[in-house]
């Protein structure tokens, strides 16, 4: 059997690690703002009439950021799959914070907007 190649831990520097803790802060905040945001939302299904105006134009505007947010995400993994298949070489932390980013933006904004409402 032929000798694989042996991978070493590539040494990051304190940049990169900073970009990888930022990655996990933002993973952490999308996902406290979103159970958040969906704890809110059912409150609202429950206390509120379903065909109300103000709860119709709600659920419009959670299905349009749904949809919107998942274009850009789409958007931002095309994006890098083509410059990897153009040779340029974007690490995982890059490319993850610029897909989570539409995600985290929308849910933050989702969240303080809702708590506001009481």
């Amino acid at each position: 059997m032929k000798n694989l190649p042996h991978f070493t831990n590539a040494n990051f520097s304190p940049l990169a690690m900073f970009d990888i803790w930022k990655v996990g802060v933002m993973s952490f905040e999308l996902w406290a703002t979103s159970m958040a945001t969906i704890a809110m939302r059912n409150q609202l299904w429950y206390t509120q009439a379903p065909n109300s105006a103000h709860m119709i134009k709600e659920n419009q505007r959670m299905i349009t950021e749904k949809l919107e947010a998942g274009m850009e995400v789409g958007l931002a993994l095309q994006k890098a799959m083509f410059n990897m298949a153009s040779g340029s070489y974007a690490p995982w932390w890059v490319t993850s914070r610029s897909a989570l980013l539409p995600l985290h933006r929308r849910t933050t904004a989702n969240s303080r907007r809702l708590s506001r409402r009481r």
